[in-house]
């Protein structure tokens, strides 16, 4: 079975201050396309966000997907964490993400998210809020098992 992982990045989350409402969406998305999924890591931001997706690779998991820790304030660093572990990035989901988030609400432009492969992981950035994760897993949505099946050079690839 495919394993995933889901990483929230979120200080006040991780201190028991706040509710994460965003973890349990992506959990249960990947869960019903066939993914071995733990219960989401709460995590702080920051340097443990990248941790915890360093370890995810490590466990060989088939995606990673984050959320939080996209925009813009002091403490948003999940870019930072992720992007030097990519070694093929897709910016085309990010841009997608951007495209259709700002229809609705034009503080979209500001997520800074990241897209690519760390080794044979699919990791994606998302934002935290239950929109930017909705608008983010159906683009995912009709893509997921052709990125995977292309990466890993079974079917899916550009003559199949």
């Amino acid at each position: 079975m495919r394993r995933a992982a889901v990483i929230v990045a979120s200080t006040r989350a991780a201190a028991g201050t706040a509710e994460d409402r965003t973890g349990p969406v992506i959990a249960e998305w990947l869960a019903e396309r066939g993914f071995e999924t733990p219960s989401p890591a709460v995590v702080a931001d920051g340097a443990p966000v990248g941790e915890a997706v360093r370890a995810a690779i490590r466990d060989r998991c088939a995606v990673v997907v984050t959320t939080g820790g996209t925009g813009v304030s002091p403490d948003d660093r999940t870019p930072e964490e992720v992007a030097p572990l990519l070694e093929v990035q897709l910016p085309g989901f990010i841009e997608e993400l951007r495209r259709r988030g700002a229809a609705a609400m034009p503080a979209a432009l500001l997520t800074r998210g990241v897209a690519g492969f760390a080794r044979g992981t699919f990791v994606i950035t998302l934002p935290g809020s239950l929109g930017g994760v909705r608008d983010g897993l159906a683009i995912l949505d009709p893509l997921i098992d052709h990125l995977l099946g292309q990466r890993s050079g079974g079917p899916g690839g550009q003559h199949d």
